[in-house]
């Protein structure tokens, strides 16, 4: 199913919306998210499989150049809510190609191609970094600010072309003393695969049970997400050993030039505390993006409260942080936000149950349940084929 939305313009020969591309133009745009930098995995097409395992669907809005080459466009993921209708978010979209023509013109088209999506009752948008026009061009759509939280408005990124040097430098003392000691004291982390992933699924969970956090995702959604990652080399497992014991798992996806963590688990109790095992995790994952030619390291998202210290007010540490967010920031990174998220919810009874809804303690919390179950239920399908194991250990020594 294709829909043509625009005219013939001398930037944008037109906007359309397909519904299944087929296999060349799906390679086509993954090779655009990959080559435009601030934009996220989830803008893949291995995003949509893994999506579907949540019983999302993708729609696509593309924008193409008048020499039919594409200048940006959106992966949105659906779900068809019972009495409410279709539900879509864009993480970190649309894109826009760095050698479209007039940009200003491809990113308001695809605002305009966002606004019509047929289908779609409600559409949450995270802008990507350095989308600032994009946001203002959705708002001019009858977008509104959002405060749904479809993915994480800012984080703290390494520059992994500095020296090794430059970077143990920026560390904070006690870390960069633990880079030489690990070793040492029985620390080792390895490559993960398939068969680590229950156990990824059993240290979220305890991380998330000692700092009550909403429930992680099911281990089954977790170990075809991977295998789906895995095989598009978009997916790396990394665990945390001390004498043998595994206390902590890492998961970081990679698009373009960025490796950014995605899911972690860590369970605080025995050695793995005292010895900062989740930061030696982090270390070996360093040295490995820089080996792969990789630019940055994201540590994953920020709380709203540390990006307002670290963004906003110039501050570098805080003990008032919460914990993951200091052992983020302890590397020495810098800290951004991306655009404020925006949405449109096209049926006034439905945006004023929304409102509310939202304007309530209670309803703010079933709308925290709903979007858990969103994120985290598994539709259940025949698992992927096997993929190969992992290779060995990474040692630590400095």
């Amino acid at each position: 199913m294709t829909h043509r939305l625009s005219r013939v313009t001398s930037g944008v020969q037109e906007v359309q919306v397909v519904a299944d591309p087929p296999a060349w133009l799906l390679s086509a745009w993954d090779r655009l998210v990959e080559s435009t930098p601030g934009t996220d995995v989830t803008q893949l097409s291995v995003w949509a499989r893994i999506g579907a395992l949540k019983a999302f669907r993708p729609m696509y809005v593309f924008a193409w150049q008048r020499d039919r080459s594409l200048a940006g466009g959106a992966q949105v993921l659906v779900r068809w809510i019972p009495g409410l209708g279709g539900v879509g978010y864009v993480p970190y979209g649309p894109v826009v190609a760095q050698g479209a023509d007039e940009r200003a013109l491809v990113v308001w088209d695809l605002a305009q191609g966002l606004a019509v999506l047929p289908g779609i009752r409600m559409l949450f948008v995270q802008p990507p970094e350095g989308g600032e026009d994009i946001r203002q061009a959705l708002l001019s759509e009858r977008f509104r600010p959002s405060s749904a939280d479809i993915a994480p408005t800012g984080s703290v990124r390494l520059d992994l072309w500095r020296s090794t040097e430059e970077i143990t430098r920026g560390m904070k003392p006690r870390l960069r003393s633990w880079t030489r000691r690990w070793a040492a004291e029985g620390v080792e982390i390895r490559m993960g695969d398939e068969r680590d992933v229950p156990l990824l699924a059993d240290l979220m969970r305890a991380a998330a049970d000692a700092r009550g956090y909403r429930r992680p995702p099911h281990a089954d959604y977790l170990e075809r997400a991977y295998i789906e990652l895995a095989r598009s080399e978009r997916g790396f497992l990394w665990i945390g050993e001390v004498n043998g014991t595994p206390v902590t798992a890492d998961m970081v996806t990679t698009c373009g030039e960025m490796v950014r963590g995605r899911w972690s688990g860590f369970d605080r109790h025995g050695p793995g505390g005292r010895l900062s095992v989740p930061a030696a995790a982090r270390w070996a994952i360093i040295r490995w993006a820089r080996a792969e030619g990789y630019r940055w390291l994201d540590f994953g998202g920020l709380s709203e409260q540390t990006l307002h210290d670290a963004v906003d007010c110039g501050i570098r540490s805080s003990a008032t942080w919460p914990g993951p967010d200091q052992a983020k920031m302890s590397f020495g990174g810098t800290p951004y936000r991306y655009p404020a998220p925006v949405e449109l919810i096209r049926s006034m009874p439905v945006r004023f149950a929304y409102d509310a809804v939202n304007r309530s303690s209670r309803g703010r919390a079933v709308l925290d349940h709903v979007k858990g179950r969103l994120r985290c239920r598994l539709q259940r399908h025949p698992s992927p084929a096997r993929l190969p194991m992992a290779p060995p250990t990474m040692r630590l020594g400095s």
